[in-house]
């Protein structure tokens, strides 16, 4: 009984461990904040980056199909869900 107590409470730790490690650190947010401050600033200034070219993406965002857009986002990019909205978000003008 003690043994099955004890092994529980081993499983719970780990996987709060594992939980834990999953949340973005401060690095991250900051990076963020940084990718979005510089978003707005080349928005302000009319500057576009036509940096990586995702027809598939386009072709989706032309249909109104927005979640297919962020699927094929991720896809070309290896992005995070996060990261793939924002970036198909300011694709489409928002």
């Amino acid at each position: 009984m003690v043994t099955e107590i004890l092994l529980v409470a081993v499983l719970l730790l780990l996987a709060g461990q594992l939980a834990a490690g999953r949340r973005p650190g401060p690095e991250e947010y900051r990076l963020a904040e940084i990718e979005r401050r510089l978003d707005l600033v080349m928005r302000h200034l009319g500057v576009t980056d036509p940096g990586r070219q995702l027809p598939e993406v386009h072709a989706h965002l032309a249909r109104g199909e927005k979640i297919k857009a962020i699927a094929a986002y991720r896809r070309a990019t290896g992005a995070d869900l996060r990261t793939a909205k924002a970036a198909v978000e300011a694709l489409a003008g928002r």
